[in-house]
C-alpha cells in the first residue's frame, strides 16, 4: 500500500512518532525522470506488511494527497488496547472526525493521518 504525502519527514513523524509505527526503510532513490526521492516504508509493530510513504511528484499526485480513497475510510489500524491507544492519539493531537462507536466487529473511531486520509482505529 502506498500513501501519497507532501513531505517525507512530516509523514515519518506522524506514522512513527505519533502512531508508533516502525521505520523499516528510508533510502535515497530516483524518480523515473531522474530526480531524487526517498524510499520510505513504515509498518505497525509486529506487522509483516508495510506502508510506502511516497512524496507527491507532479500536479496529479499533489491533488491526490488526502483524497486517495475519495474521502472514504480507506485504511485500518487494529489495536489490542483500544482505550489506551485512542487516549494516546488524542493526547498527541490526532484529529478524530467521528466519535467512537460499537459495531459487531468491535469498537471503531475514525481519524485522519498527516495527509488527510481517513483511518479506522479498531479494537475490542
Amino acid at each position: 500500500m502506498t500513501i501519497v504525502v507532501a513531505d517525507y519527514d512530516a509523514a515519518i513523524g506522524f506514522f512513527v512518532d505519533t502512531l508508533g509505527f516502525e521505520l523499516i526503510e528510508d533510502s535515497p532513490a530516483l524518480t523515473g525522470g531522474g530526480e531524487s526521492k526517498r524510499w520510505v516504508v513504515v509498518r505497525p509493530p509486529g506487522a509483516t506488511t508495510g506502508v510506502l510513504l511516497a512524496r507527491a511528484d507532479g500536479d496529479e499526485q499533489v491533488a491526490a494527497i488526502g483524497r486517495q480513497v475519495a474521502g472514504r475510510v480507506g485504511f485500518f489500524l487494529r489495536v489490542d488496547d483500544f482505550d489506551a491507544t485512542h487516549a494516546r492519539l488524542v493526547a498527541a493531537g490526532v484529529e478524530f472526525v467521528r466519535p467512537t462507536r460499537a459495531e459487531a466487529y468491535g469498537r471503531v473511531a475514525v481519524f485522519v493521518d498527516v495527509a488527510g486520509n481517513r483511518w479506522d482505529l479498531l479494537g475490542r
